[in-house]
C-alpha cells in the first residue's frame, strides 16, 4: 500500500516536472512571492503545528541541539519567507546557453542548463528545510518529493499544505512539491529505489541516515556529509580575533553542521589562550575535552578521548588539543576532517595561503566563522544542503546545483561524412 502511493506521488512529480521545467522565471518568482506572503498570513497555524512537535520532541528526549533544530518562531518564519524572497530574486539559471563554439563545419555546440527533473529530500528534524527545497527546485525548474524526519511531522504538514496551495492558486502544477505523508521508516527504504521516477536524492541529517541513503540506493545520491569542523589558532594568530571567532563557530548555532568541533592551538600560543578562551567557553556553556596540556591549562576540561577527535557533536562541546607545529595542525585535520569546513586563524599570509591549498574541504577559512557555510551567507538566497562530496556538486548548494546541462547543437543541413 505504501509503495503504491509513493509510487503514484512519483508519476505525478514526473509529469509536474516537465510543466515546471519549461516555466517562465516571471511565472516562478510570482509563486514564490506569494509563497513568502502566504507563510506570514499563516505563521500562527504554523506555530501550532510546531508546538505539537516541540511537545513530542521533549517527551521523547530529543536533544536540546535537536529541539533548536525543529523549532520555529515568528523570527524563523519570517527569515523562511525572506529567503524565498531572496531566492526569486536571483539570476534563474535554466535555460542559460554557454560555451557556444562554432566547428569547421559550420556547426554551433553549446552547453544549455536545464532542471535535474524530480528530487528527493530525505531529511530530519528541520523543518525550514521543507521551505528552503520547495523554493530553490521550485526556481530551478524541479519537482520536489519530500520526506521530513517523524520529529517535524505536524509542521511540515502545514508548510506543505500552504506551499501547494500556493502553487494552485498561481496556475503551477500542484503535484510539483509532495510530502511523503508518513512517519513509516519503510518509506525511506523505498525512495532509495525509485529510479525510475527519482532523477536524485539528497539527504540532509545524522550520520546514520546519510550512510543509510549513500550505500542502499539505487537513485543517485548527493552527500550532505556531516561537519566535523576543525579551527587552528596559529602563533602568528591575533589572539582576540582568534577568541571571537572560536566562541561564534561553536556556541552561535551548535547544533548545525557548520559549528566548530575540534579547536587545535600552537603549543607557543596555548598558555597565553587557553585559559582566557576557556573562560568564555565555559561560561557560555561548552564542556571542554582536551589533551594533557590542555587539562592543565583549563582545570575544568575533561581528558579526551580517541573519539573525541572524530566526532560531529552538535551540542555544546568542544575537543582541543595542543599542537606542536602547523604540520601537526594539518595532518591531525587531513586525519579527521569530514570535508565540511576548517579554519585558520594567523596573521601569516604565506600560511594562510598555504592552508587554502593543503586542506581539503568543501570551505576552508582564514580569520573567519565556519558559521558562515552557507546558502544564503554565501548570496544563494537558501541552500538544499552543504555537500562534502565532489561529485557534481560541493559546498552550499544553491540554484545551480538544481541543474545540469545538455548540448545544443544548431545546423544548417550538416550531415557526417
Amino acid at each position: 500500500m505504501l509503495q503504491a502511493q509513493l509510487l503514484e506521488q512519483g508519476r505525478n512529480a514526473r509529469r509536474a516536472a516537465r510543466e515546471v521545467a519549461v516555466l517562465s522565471s516571471k511565472d516562478k518568482n510570482k509563486a514564490l512571492e506569494t509563497m513568502a506572503a502566504s507563510l506570514l498570513k499563516k505563521q500562527q497555524q504554523i506555530i501550532e503545528a510546531n508546538q505539537i512537535d516541540m511537545k513530542a520532541g521533549r517527551e521523547k528526549g530529543l536533544s536540546q541541539a535537536l529541539l533548536d533544530r525543529l523549532l520555529l518562531t515568528e523570527n524563523r518564519i519570517a527569515d523562511m519567507a525572506q529567503g524565498l524572497k531572496e531566492v526569486a530574486a536571483l539570476a534563474d539559471p535554466v535555460g542559460e546557453i554557454t560555451e557556444m563554439v562554432t566547428r569547421p563545419n559550420g556547426l554551433q555546440v553549446g552547453r544549455m542548463r536545464v532542471p535535474l527533473g524530480v528530487v528527493g529530500i530525505i531529511y530530519e528534524a528541520r523543518p525550514n528545510v521543507t521551505v528552503d527545497a520547495t523554493g530553490l527546485c521550485l526556481k530551478a525548474g524541479n519537482a520536489v518529493l519530500l520526506r521530513g524526519g517523524s520529529e517535524a511531522f505536524h509542521t511540515n504538514q502545514v508548510l506543505v499544505s500552504i506551499l501547494k496551495n500556493t502553487l494552485e492558486e498561481t496556475g503551477l502544477p500542484e503535484a510539483a512539491v509532495q510530502l511523503v505523508n508518513t512517519t513509516d521508516r519503510e518509506a525511506v527504504d523505498i525512495m532509495l529505489k525509485m529510479h525510475q521516477y527519482l532523477d536524485v536524492l539528497i539527504p540532509r541529517g545524522g550520520a546514520g541516515l546519510i550512510r543509510r541513503v549513500v550505500e542502499n540506493a539505487t537513485v543517485p545520491v548527493i552527500e550532505t556529509g556531516t561537519g566535523n569542523c576543525h579551527g587552528y589558532v596559529d602563533q602568528a594568530a591575533d589572539l582576540d580575533k582568534g577568541i571571537e571567532i572560536v566562541v561564534n563557530a561553536k556556541c552561535q548555532r551548535p547544533g548545525v553542521c557548520n559549528a566548530l568541533e575540534t579547536l587545535l592551538v600552537h603549543e607557543d600560543v596555548a598558555e597565553a589562550l587557553l585559559p582566557r578562551i576557556g573562560e568564555r567557553l565555559t561560561e557560555a556553556g561548552v564542556e571542554l575535552r582536551g589533551c594533557p596540556v590542555t587539562t592543565k591549562l583549563i582545570p575544568n576540561a575533561k581528558p579526551a578521548t580517541e573519539e573525541d577527535w572524530s566526532t560531529e557533536y552538535l551540542d555544546l562541546i568542544l575537543a582541543i588539543k595542543v599542537v606542536a607545529s602547523y604540520e601537526e595542525a594539518i595532518e591531525h585535520i587531513h586525519r579527521y576532517s569530514s570535508g565540511h569546513s576548517e579554519v585558520i586563524i594567523t596573521e601569516d599570509y604565506a600560511k594562510a595561503h598555504d592552508f587554502l591549498k593543503r586542506i581539503d574541504g568543501a570551505a576552508v577559512y582564514v580569520n573567519a566563522s565556519t558559521r558562515f557555510t552557507d546558502g544564503n551567507q554565501f548570496g544563494f538566497g537558501a541552500e538544499i544542503g552543504i555537500s562534502t562530496q565532489k561529485l557534481h556538486a560541493r559546498g552550499p548548494m544553491g540554484l545551480r546545483e538544481l541543474t545540469t546541462y545538455k548540448f545544443v547543437v544548431l545546423g544548417n543541413g550538416q550531415i557526417r561524412e
